[in-house]
């Protein structure tokens, strides 16, 4: 068990707290609360001070530990200075006598804050990547060995066979008749096909035009020719 060292910080603090908790004590009683009730309330405003002060060492950005921390302190020195002549404690204020009745009430409700607030979560370290594995280096590539063969003699090429007898040509197609109507309506659209691009009518243009199977329009072109 670790034994209480006596210092000045010790001392002094001991000093202010004996003197802060009388001055509460007669403002109460002033207020009206008189018998234990006046005792009572510096012992409130210390805890609601120290419960202030542990929650801002926890998290010291907690804005409501701070409120409250004031709020305590506020009420801690209102009552030093109050009691220093400056005030008549044989005659109190309303307003005064008000703040003393409520504070039970709001020291209650800033205690239950600070003590039942949620605390932030603690940062969890984010996991370092381990190390990539080196790659595995590749082998080098074995060179290239050339195998030089002796040439071998080309075989002998047998006697070509004799050429075979013509195959008889087929026989043509039969000529298709053209109606001598027909190819002077042909003949017409030759003529205007050449005067109007300046180039002789092809046979799929003259099949297009006639409305003709290509045999036709060949067998037109043929004789227009």
């Amino acid at each position: 068990m670790s034994r209480i060292r006596i210092d000045a910080v010790l001392i002094q603090a001991v000093i202010a707290g004996a003197l802060s908790f009388a001055h509460l004590h007669d403002l109460a009683a002033a207020a009206g609360q008189d018998g234990w009730k006046a005792w009572a309330y510096p012992v409130s405003v210390d805890l609601l001070l120290v419960a202030a002060w542990r929650r801002m060492r926890t998290t010291a950005d907690n804005r409501a530990a701070w409120a409250w921390f004031v709020i305590a302190l506020a009420a801690s020195l209102g009552a030093n200075v109050a009691t220093a002549g400056l005030l008549d404690l044989n005659d109190v204020p309303a307003w005064l006598r008000i703040l003393v009745a409520g504070w039970p009430a709001l020291a209650f409700l800033g205690g239950t804050l600070l003590v039942h607030s949620p605390q932030a979560a603690p940062i969890e370290n984010a996991p370092v990547p381990a190390a990539p594995l080196p790659a595995p280096s590749e082998p080098e590539p074995a060179p290239d060995v050339t195998v030089e063969r002796a040439p071998e003699p080309a075989p002998e090429l047998p006697p070509a066979p004799a050429p075979a007898e013509a195959t008889a040509s087929p026989p043509s197609a039969p000529a298709v008749a053209v109606p001598p109507a027909l190819l002077d309506h042909a003949r017409k659209l030759a003529d205007s096909h050449q005067a109007t691009t300046g180039s002789r009518i092809d046979s799929a243009t003259l099949r297009a035009r006639l409305g003709v199977p290509a045999p036709l329009a060949d067998a037109i072109k043929a004789q227009l020719a």
